[in-house]
């Protein structure tokens, strides 16, 4: 049984969801939503049943000392409200855990139970997955549906992948199901540095995220951490050849994929959000996905036994990658 009491009635609500775990390279979706909480603070009003859903040998439980006393946080995950003023108010659900170990369907039928008590319009759910993308350049960000026409009023794409699936494919397939809409918003992070934090690829679910919905998002000092992440990698991947001789050549692979994308078309969609993001601006403003130039940060590339940073082999034409959006 759902218990809501002591949540407002809310103004045309959006689910926000994001997980730890397979479904988030880099922590850069469960980071987004942290975010969210955190910039416009957040109120948890419910935390689903860790004995439900969790496998406490999967996801250990962890000590720790408040006042002298022990306690423990148990694996779970949490829904809190935040209100969004400005001229178009809009509440945001936002719902942030670890990916469940278990009992999958009752796990969504339990959120899509707060979603529909709630009067939530629209279900968006972040993930990232790693790729062959280079750090240089903007994040790709991909938007999908399994909604037909959903996916023609807000220009995204009908999914159509097959294949092994995380919380997030599931989450979205039960929305549909229930008839709530449903999207799924993608990063791709390099897979040469995946190791979380990776601030840049925050920075471009919140800004693809804010387009979708309609929402300013403060971004605090996301902007400037992005900048920093990029040029600490720079930075290390210009002390070892073989990975400077390697993002270079995904630098080439994907500037001859985005050939013909620089259309009048495509630079008239451009220019018309870098508008509306300037209309709303203030202090700090926004930053774009690709992070920018700035002071070195502190990321690190996959290392190997030898304790150098090695690039992994390109894969071989028509392989599969390991990972790969799916919805």
């Amino acid at each position: 049984m759902i218990e809501l009491e002591g949540v407002p009635e809310l103004v045309d609500p959006v689910m926000v969801a994001a997980f730890e775990g397979w479904n988030d390279a880099g922590d850069a979706a469960s980071t987004a939503v942290a975010h969210l909480d955190k910039e416009w603070k957040g109120e948890v009003f419910a935390a689903l049943d860790a004995e439900d859903y969790y496998d406490f040998q999967v996801n250990r439980p962890t000590v720790f000392i408040e006042d002298g006393v022990r306690k423990v946080t148990w694996p779970t995950t949490r829904l809190s409200v935040v209100r969004v003023g400005g001229d178009k108010p809009r509440d945001l659900v936002l719902v942030r855990g670890i990916e469940p170990s278990m009992r999958w369907r009752s796990f969504c039928n339990e959120l899509l139970g707060f979603a529909h008590e709630l009067g939530v319009e629209l279900v968006v759910v972040l993930g990232a997955l790693l790729g062959d993308t280079p750090h240089t350049r903007p994040v790709p960000i991909s938007g999908t549906t399994s909604d037909a026409d959903l996916a023609r009023r807000m220009d995204l794409e009908e999914t159509k992948y097959e294949g092994p699936t995380g919380i997030v494919g599931i989450l979205q397939e039960a929305c549909a199901h229930a008839g709530v809409p449903a999207v799924s918003l993608w990063a791709a992070v390099p897979h040469y540095v995946s190791q979380p934090p990776n601030p840049k690829a925050t920075l471009a679910l919140l800004n693809r995220l804010e387009d979708l919905i309609g929402v300013r998002v403060p971004l605090g000092e996301l902007p400037e951490d992005a900048r920093a992440w990029q040029v600490g990698v720079d930075q290390l991947a210009a002390e070892d050849t073989e990975v400077a001789e390697y993002v270079q050549s995904l630098e080439e692979a994907r500037d001859t994929a985005e050939l013909p994308e620089a259309s009048g078309e495509a630079i008239a969609r451009e220019f018309e959000r870098y508008l509306r993001r300037r209309d709303g601006g203030g202090p700090g403003g926004h930053a774009t996905a690709d992070g920018g130039d700035g002071p070195a940060g502190t990321p690190f590339l996959r290392d190997n036994p030898s304790g150098r940073a090695r690039p992994p082999k390109p894969p071989k034409a028509g392989g599969e990658d390991e990972e790969s959006s799916e919805d």
